[in-house]
C-alpha cells in the first residue's frame, strides 16, 4: 500500500512530513509518495537517514512547486495554485497512485480540493471533519463535524452519525458505536429545531443512536461517536484545547511556589506526563475528512514527525479496511431507514 503525503503542509514542513513518512515507511511497512519541491524533500531525506537516494523501497517524490499557506482562501487556492503540493497530492489519490492522502495543511483548502478533484461518496450532502477526543477510559470519542459544515440541516447530522459509526468501527475498534447528538440538555425535546429532527432522524436510522449527551459529558465516555454541526463542534474542540492548556499551565505554576509545592510538582510529574500523554493529539494521527469518494486525513498544523507517522497510520487502516465503501453502502440504505451492518 501507498500512502499520498503533502510534504509541504503544516507549520513544520517539510521536515516533519518527511520524517514522519519515513518513520511510516520503516515502521508500518507502506509506501509513501512525498509531494512537494523535489530539492527540499530531498535534502530532508538525506538528512534522515534513508539510503542513497534518500527514498525507501516503494515510494517517490512527486514534484509540486506551489505551496498552500496556512490563511488563503481555499478556493482561491485550490483555483490558482494547481501545482501546489495539496493539490496535486489530491490528483494522485484520484489517479490511484496511491489509497490515502495525509497533509498538516490548511484545512479549508484540502476539503476543497477533495470536493473539487476527488469528489464526494455518492448520496452524501456535505462531507465532515471528524476527530477523537481523548475520553477518561483512554478510548476515545469520535466528535463530528468539527467545521467543515457550519450550517447543517437535519439530514446532515444524520449522515455524520451514520459516517462516524463507520469510521469509530475500523478506527477504534467497536462492534457496534453508540451514537449521540451535542445537545443542551439530555431530554428529547430539548434543543433548537434542527437538533430536535435530527434527533428524530437519528432515533429511526438503525444506528446505535443512545440520544442526546451534553458537553460535560463527552470526556466521560458517554458515547463513541457525537454528533453537531460544525459552527458548534469548532467552538468546542477549540476551547477544549485551551482550556488543556490553561489547567497544565496552572499546574506548573502552583508548583513553582516554594520548596513543599516544588516537592510536590516533582512527586506528581510522572503522572502529570501519562496524562499529557493522553491528551496529546500526535497519538492519534489526524483527522479524518469523512464524505469524501477517499481516504483523506488531516494532521494538525504544528504536527511533528510523530503525529505525521500517525496520521498514516490511521490512512492505512482506513484504506485496508474499506471505510469508503462501507460508507457508501450505509449511505444507500439511508432511504430504508436502516444503517449498514459490518
Amino acid at each position: 500500500m501507498r500512502i499520498v503525503v503533502d510534504a509541504m503542509g503544516g507549520d513544520l514542513a517539510p521536515a516533519a512530513p518527511v520524517e514522519g513518512a519515513l518513520l511510516a515507511a520503516r515502521e508500518l511497512g507502506v509506501g509513501v509518495i512525498l509531494v512537494g519541491r523535489p530539492d527540499q524533500v530531498r535534502e530532508q531525506l538525506r538528512r534522515w537517514g534513508g539510503p542513497a537516494d534518500g527514498l525507501p523501497p516503494g515510494s517517490e517524490v512527486v514534484e509540486a512547486t506551489d505551496v498552500v499557506g496556512p490563511d488563503e482562501p481555499p478556493v482561491q487556492a485550490v483555483k490558482h495554485k494547481p501545482n501546489s503540493s495539496l493539490v496535486v497530492a489530491m490528483r494522485l489519490l484520484k489517479e490511484r497512485r496511491g489509497q490515502a492522502l495525509v497533509s498538516a495543511g490548511n484545512t479549508g483548502a484540502l476539503m476543497t480540493a477533495g470536493l473539487f478533484i476527488l469528489g464526494r461518496i455518492a448520496g452524501v450532502d456535505r462531507p465532515a471533519l471528524g476527530s477523537v477526543f481523548p475520553t477518561r477510559s483512554g478510548r476515545g470519542c469520535l466528535l463530528l463535524d468539527l467545521g467543515a459544515v457550519s450550517d447543517c440541516k437535519p439530514r446532515n447530522l444524520l449522515e455524520f452519525g451514520l459516517m462516524g459509526s463507520a469510521y469509530a468501527r475500523y478506527a477504534l475498534g467497536l462492534e457496534r458505536p453508540r451514537v449521540a447528538l451535542l445537545n443542551v440538555g439530555l431530554e428529547e425535546v430539548k434543543g433548537n429545531e434542527l437538533v430536535r429532527k435530527a434527533y428524530a432522524l437519528l432515533k429511526e436510522s438503525g444506528l446505535n443512536f443512545i440520544g442526546n449527551v451534553e458537553g460535560r459529558q463527552v470526556p466521560e465516555d458517554a458515547a463513541d461517536v457525537v454528533v453537531c454541526d460544525g459552527f458548534t463542534g469548532n467552538i468546542l474542540l477549540k476551547f477544549t484545547e485551551g482550556m488543556a492548556s490553561a489547567i497544565f499551565g496552572l499546574i506548573r505554576e502552583a508548583a513553582s511556589r516554594g520548596a513543599r509545592a516544588k516537592l510536590g510538582g516533582l512527586l506528581i510529574r510522572p503522572a502529570l506526563r501519562r496524562v499529557k500523554g493522553r491528551l496529546d493529539y500526535a497519538e492519534y494521527g489526524g483527522a479524518p475528512l469523512l464524505g469524501l469518494a477517499g481516504v483523506v486525513i488531516k494532521c494538525h498544523g504544528s504536527s511533528g514527525p510523530k503525529a505525521i507517522r500517525n496520521g498514516i497510520r490511521v490512512a492505512r487502516d482506513l484504506a485496508a479496511g474499506g471505510l469508503v465503501e462501507e460508507i457508501a453502502r450505509g449511505i444507500s440504505r439511508l432511504g430504508t431507514g436502516r444503517e449498514g451492518e459490518a
